[in-house]
């Protein structure tokens, strides 16, 4: 049994020390190249004093580097807590004090950012100097067997719909189960190339890192830039050779509304994955007829839980306004759906998603308070406490045993006595021509829905509504729309409903 998911590379780099294991767009790492770098940064914290399960916040670009940077950490005992290079200074110094890490690994444009923030007992190092070191490996070596699998990997900071960040605090032990998970569900080897899209502040990227340091994959991190231009994504997908990628349906939806599969074979491509965000059908479509031979597969699950707690592999086509399963629960995790009541929701009813199991995290960072709320007892054992996560989506049971996303707790509301969920809105308007993304928001001050959609077409509210109208009910029909050439993302290339909300509903004001 492993005691840190960070073993996993010196199995590796003695397996295949020639092998390319990292590149970006400024170069590569082999396998053995990787561990040197790591042991030399690791070697260098260790002498800079942090101390086991002290934080290490890395601020640095998505490359080589980081990776070198994260690894380092966990060789030193530390867990490593990811930031968006072009994370807001305020965001930043919020994170700084609620995280109050040991280190923070910057290069130096990220350095001027940090002149003018608080740092606290915190020190702040180029990484330029850290690799700059010999190793001492029997150091390094000490400090990563007094590492046990219940100490944090890593910490990822989430803001949810509140806008405040949250520090996701997860065990090795999650991350290894998870790995294997991944490996086993998707047949990961050593032939492997995944494409990464995600930032490593987001937990999507868990997947690409961790399946690659497994099983001697090559880790290809796709520059930023190419998620703009998907006929030039493709391009890269193609000279890469890439077999997997794990992707927000963001993208997948913008290279399949661009055109950008058309024409192409992409026969290296063996595995699609998706999560993050609804999928709609229209595009899964489009990919599964343009590309049949990958396998495809819809996960769910909050960073609470260690990325991912159900997986559904699509082995048929779905109508554009079905509901596409988010699977069964995975290894290592279990699934109840919880009423109101607590009590345990029958086949087709709604209730709260709620997990158990290895993936579920430690809690939030230096936040008792909002961890006692979010982590909690299984009111379902009252034999021994279980530690449960409420993750504040709705699901219900199919007959087959998959589960069904039915939207988040805080996207339900009343409307003239009406319960309405705003995905049912989003999933019958994303079907409309000449739609290609779509967010519906609710008014509560002037209990009105509002519906943004992203369209090259001069769309107008009559028609909008009229094709709605065959769809959905009268009382779920939006009061305004709004058309913008590309609806706002996150750093996670996430549709940004906290920034539609402060533009179409807080900027209306009350009547």
């Amino acid at each position: 049994m492993l005691n840190s998911a960070a073993r996993w590379l010196a199995q590796t780099a003695a397996r295949f020390p020639e092998r390319v294991a990292v590149e970006d767009e400024w170069g590569t790492l082999t396998w053995r190249e990787l561990e040197e770098a790591v042991e030399r940064v690791a070697t260098a914290m260790l002498e800079l004093g942090v101390e086991r399960n002290q934080p290490v916040l890395v601020y640095l670009p998505k490359s080589r580097e980081s990776v070198v940077t994260f690894l380092a950490a966990l060789y030193a005992g530390c867990p490593y807590a990811p930031v968006d290079y072009a994370i807001p200074m305020e965001r930043l110094g919020r994170t700084l004090e609620n995280l109050q890490p040991a280190l923070v690994v910057a290069d130096q444009e990220a350095m001027n950012h940090l002149a003018g923030l608080e740092l606290g007992e915190a020190r702040a190092v180029l990484y330029t100097d850290l690799i700059a070191r010999e190793a001492d490996h029997s150091r390094v070596t000490a400090a990563l067997d007094a590492v046990i699998d219940t100490d944090p990997c890593y910490i990822m900071y989430t803001s949810g719909s509140t806008g405040v960040p949250k520090g996701v605090t997860v065990p090795h032990r999650g991350v290894l189960e998870y790995a294997q998970a991944v490996v086993d569900t998707f047949g990961l080897t050593e032939n492997s190339v995944i494409g990464l899209q995600s930032g490593f502040h987001f937990d999507n990227s868990v997947f690409d890192l961790y399946g690659c340091l497994m099983t001697g994959a090559r880790l290809v991190i796709i520059p930023e830039i190419l998620f703009m231009y998907p006929h030039k994504l493709m391009d890269l997908m193609e000279e890469k050779k890439v077999t997997c990628v794990f992707w927000v349906p963001t993208v997948m939806i913008s290279v399949a509304n661009a055109g950008a599969l058309e024409g192409r074979a992409l026969p290296d491509l063996k595995t699609v994955v998706f999560a993050g965000e609804v999928m709609p059908n229209r595009q899964l479509n489009i990919w599964r007829k343009a590309l049949p031979h990958p396998i495809y597969a819809n996960l769910y699950g909050p960073t609470e839980i260690t990325v991912d707690c159900t997986c559904y592999i699509v082995d048929r086509d779905f109508e554009d306004a079905d509901p596409l399963p988010i699977g069964k629960p995975w290894r290592g995790a279990r699934v109840l759906l919880l009423k109101e009541d607590n009590t345990p929701a029958a086949v087709g009813e709604e209730g709260e998603i709620c997990v158990l199991g290895s993936g579920v995290a430690l809690g939030y960072w230096n936040a008792p308070e909002q961890t006692a709320k979010a982590f909690v007892p299984n009111p379902l054992n009252p034999d021994y406490p279980e530690v449960m996560y409420r993750t504040g989506d709705l699901g219900k049971w199919d007959a087959d045993g998959n589960i069904l996303f039915c939207g988040r707790r805080d996207h339900q509301f009343k409307l003239r006595g009406n319960r309405i969920e705003l995905g049912d809105i989003e999933t019958a308007a994303a079907t409309l021509e000449g739609v290609d993304k779509v967010c519906a928001l609710f008014d509560q001050s002037n209990q009105e829905i509002i519906l943004a959609v992203e369209s090259k077409a001069p769309l107008q509210l009559r028609k909008v509504n009229l094709a709605l109208g065959r769809l959905i009910p009268k009382y779920m029909l939006p009061k305004h729309l709004e058309v913008f050439e590309a609806l706002p993302l996150t750093p996670n290339r996430k549709i940004d409903r906290v920034l539609l909300h402060k533009q179409l509903v807080e900027g209306r004001g009350a009547p």
